[in-house]
């Protein structure tokens, strides 16, 4: 018996090491889809921020958001108090057989899941306030968001919080993940203000293309693949035969609900524009991920696909809507992939789980939406004051990637003189 135990223990542990690391691979797809959706000259910068981002989460968690979303014992349900540093030791063989079955992988592999998380919800702003943000005040941002802003509200539902204790459910992280991180970057594109050229003075909306489809598309496929692990992972556990059989089924959906939103999203696209927009069949894949990462393993794959059809007609009228109705500049259309559908993720539950509630999805909802806004408002604000934000206009005309960076990604396409706009 205690063998069974200690080969159930490293198969569990294993799967969520491996399942992180897909979940980091993201980091990648995030990376690859904005620099194919940024105009050339801006290519350098945003994969700087990618790659930094991705290790300032690392460490920001590890000091202390991991602590605040995870921390043992809280204090009360809405504030967890301060653990300090994430601790060295691991579960030993003794206490894994005394658990009961309760302990089933070791507590770093759960630190290193969740991390990659939430620098997941970190990439989701870069590209938002992409070609004419500084980057260092980007970074700065990063800093509180991921060690503060983003596990706070993680505490609240995956910690054992008051969203949790109010019946709120999110498998994986429509709310926790996507939609915070959408909702941060709305805050940031609020104060930053929309490209030079974006709008014109009698209210049309310019297309500034990005740069390489083929990497966005890249990007997307690397995403798509990641999110296996995403919502895979989430199950916790694959050493049962139904632990197992539910793993396989939040496969089958994620892969079923992804393949929905770009069929939707074209066919959408095509009554729309009268053309197969390959951007929308992107985001169209994203808002199918993004839509039933909320609750994979409850529905059916057939329900699975209708939900992901539902994000991608949603994202296709929420980016027109960002451009034409509200003015809000999002080259890459993170917060309508991940915030707007996010949003329908969340709602789309009790289709699905009959122990989800309309009234608790609601209040989670809104309570992570007002939350993660009004702090991250407040901080870009307070950067906005001490550093700015945006780069002059001759360095956004330019480029990011010599003002910021110093170097182009497409030396011998774009020059030095703000061609390849």
């Amino acid at each position: 018996m205690e063998a069974i135990t200690e080969v159930k223990y490293a198969l569990d542990t294993f799967y969520f090491l491996v399942s992180g690391a897909l979940v980091m691979w993201m980091a990648a797809g995030f990376a690859m889809l904005e620099a194919g959706l940024v105009r050339a000259k801006n290519t350098t910068e945003i994969l700087t921020k990618n790659i930094s981002l991705y290790a300032i989460a690392c460490i920001m968690y590890m000091l202390m958001g991991y602590t605040i979303m995870y921390p043992g014992e809280a204090v009360n349900s809405w504030w967890p108090g301060f653990g300090g540093l994430l601790g060295k030791d691991d579960n030993s063989l003794e206490a894994v057989l005394a658990s009961g079955g309760d302990t089933y992988y070791s507590g770093l592999s759960d630190f290193f899941f969740q991390v990659v998380f939430v620098a997941t919800a970190m990439s989701i702003v870069s590209g938002a306030v992409a070609e004419r943000m500084k980057l260092w005040s980007f970074l700065l941002f990063a800093v509180v968001m991921t060690g503060f802003i983003y596990p706070l509200q993680g505490y609240w539902k995956w910690g054992g919080g008051f969203l949790d204790a109010a019946g709120f459910n999110d498998f994986a992280g429509s709310g926790v993940v996507h939609m915070t991180g959408a909702a941060a970057a709305l805050a940031g594109v609020l104060l930053l203000g929309a490209r030079k050229g974006k709008y014109g003075p009698d209210g049309q909306v310019n297309a500034l293309p990005g740069a390489n489809l083929p990497l966005a598309t890249l990007g997307t496929f690397i995403l798509w693949l990641g999110w296996f692990g995403f919502n895979g992972g989430s199950e916790l556990k694959v050493s049962d035969v139904a632990e197992a059989n539910a793993v396989a089924l939040v496969f089958v959906n994620t892969n079923a609900s992804a393949a929905g939103g770009v069929v939707a999203a074209l066919i959408a696209a095509r009554l729309l524009f009268g053309k197969a927009d390959l951007t929308m069949a992107l985001n169209g894949a994203l808002a199918g991920l993004v839509a039933i990462t909320a609750e994979p393993l409850a529905p059916s794959p057939l329900l699975a696909t209708l939900v992901g059809m539902v994000g991608g007609i949603i994202v296709v009228f929420s980016i027109i809507a960002m451009d034409k109705l509200f003015k809000v500049d999002d080259p890459v259309g993170a917060i309508s992939v991940h915030g707007v559908v996010g949003m329908w993720g969340l709602l789309a539950v009790p289709l699905s789980n009959t122990d989800a509630t309309i009234g608790a999805q609601l209040y989670g909802l809104v309570v992570i939406l007002a939350w993660v806004f009004i702090a991250s408002f407040i901080v870009w604000l307070i950067i906005k004051a001490v550093m700015g934000l945006r780069v002059s206009e001759e360095d956004e005309y330019n480029g990011v990637d010599l003002a910021e960076c110093g170097l182009e990604a497409y030396p011998e396409f774009v020059g030095s003189h703000g061609s390849g706009k």
